[in-house]
């Protein structure tokens, strides 16, 4: 008989799509977010605060990364339609279940890719192939509409 369980921190995978190319399912995802940078200026004969003036918004390197299987080829595919120029494209990475169902999605803007790292392979250590691929990005967009624009 199959468990199933409603909590959803179990078994989160992550579905990457790069112009609304599949690029597979990814078991790790960090670094998304973004901040803000913040400039202060003081005002001569105002002792009780210093402003806080909003500056440029700053978002950070996406690490994604998975033990290698048939997916792995799609990220190749998709470096070589750069081979002769590195172009921007849309994102979205989808959070799915177990059961594939989704959880939630975020949609980026001018991805390119920063770094793809392969697996090692070393007999002496029982440690799993794996791959990461890393992106940057110039920010949030609806999810939706990832795959309508054209960086």
């Amino acid at each position: 008989m199959a468990v199933t369980t409603t909590d959803p921190a179990l078994a989160i995978r992550f579905k990457l799509f790069l112009d609304g190319m599949n690029i597979g399912l990814w078991n790790s995802l960090e670094g998304m977010g973004m901040e803000t940078s913040v400039e202060t200026r003081e005002e001569g004969g105002n002792n009780l605060f210093v402003h806080q003036l909003p500056g440029r918004l700053k978002f950070t390197n996406i690490k994604l990364s998975r033990p290698i299987n048939a997916d792995s080829a799609k990220v190749a595919t998709w470096f070589t339609g750069m081979a002769t120029k590195v172009t921007r494209t849309t994102g979205q990475i989808v959070a799915v279940d177990s059961e594939g169902k989704e959880i939630a999605q975020w949609g980026f803007l001018d991805m390119v890719p920063v770094r793809w790292t392969g697996p090692s392979f070393n007999i002496e250590q029982l440690k799993m192939a794996t791959e990461s691929l890393e992106l940057a990005h110039h920010g949030f967009i609806e999810p939706g509409q990832a795959t309508k624009f054209k960086g």
